[in-house]
């Protein structure tokens, strides 16, 4: 079989599955594996993708995914292109275990994939917390600030780790949150988890001069955070080290 992987996640996921072997091209996104996906051709970024290059590569299948605004056009263009297309959409983390299933039985190896969804699960364990949970805003984006709401794995990896998201009951993937609201709910810990930003370009300060903001507790205490959007916003393997890093901040944040 020749798979083309149209977004980091399913990407990851194809590797994890141990079926590397089997990709022919990546989108120019795709950065993990580095080893794997260096040798791989790379025919535009997730949003620009050049569909006739694609086809000149004769995947069998292509795995694309509706995680990224934008993203519906390109798949409607491979469908066109009469493509195969294996299209994920997780609003959830069982969602994320359910797509890596669906994508283990795509590629033949439906045994690996259910041993890989069960041990993602294993690893992001639910924390039961005596008393309140600490409150945490995951900034996707600085400026306006956007956060997961309740169709977000995110969301699902915050409760699992003890923690709590102020706007997890919000029917929406995410959502633009005016200043006032966040002050309003006293988040105690803010991660920084900039989409399309290397974590290295994450900045604090940005978060800490934010007028108004001072009387919010993680600003009061210093608890801001930088987790890299490739352990939050992928929706694959390294979710659990996501999950790891939200633990090490709730367990901070409940001292």
């Amino acid at each position: 079989m020749r798979v083309f992987s149209h977004t980091c996640s399913n990407t990851e996921i194809v590797c994890a599955l141990g079926c590397a072997g089997l990709l022919v091209g990546v989108d120019a996104d795709s950065d993990f594996p580095p080893d794997v996906v260096a040798r791989l051709p790379k025919p535009g970024r997730d949003l620009d993708l050049d569909i006739g290059e694609v086809l000149k590569l004769e995947p069998d299948l292509v795995l694309s995914s509706l995680t990224v605004p934008g993203h519906e056009r390109v798949v409607e263009g491979l469908r066109a292109a009469g493509l195969e297309v294996l299209v994920c959409d997780p609003g959830s983390l069982d969602e994320v275990f359910a797509d890596v299933r669906r994508i283990g039985a795509a590629l033949g190896v439906a045994a690996r994939g259910e041993e890989l969804a069960l041990a993602m699960d294993a690893a992001m364990p639910l924390v039961e917390v005596p008393g309140e949970r600490p409150r945490l805003l995951v900034e996707w984006w600085p400026k306006p600030v956007i956060a997961p709401a309740r169709q977000s794995w995110v969301t699902d990896m915050i409760h699992r780790a003890g923690g709590s998201n102020p706007w997890g009951e919000v029917d929406a993937k995410s959502l633009p949150l005016p200043s006032h609201e966040i002050v309003a709910a006293a988040p105690d810990a803010i991660v920084m988890s900039w989409c399309g930003v290397k974590v290295e370009n994450y900045r604090a300060d940005v978060v800490r001069r934010r007028e108004g903001w001072e009387s919010i507790p993680a600003i009061a205490a210093d608890r801001i955070h930088a987790v890299s959007e490739e352990f939050l916003g992928r929706p694959g393997p390294r979710l659990v080290e996501g999950y790891r890093r939200l633990r090490e901040i709730i367990r901070e944040a409940e001292g």
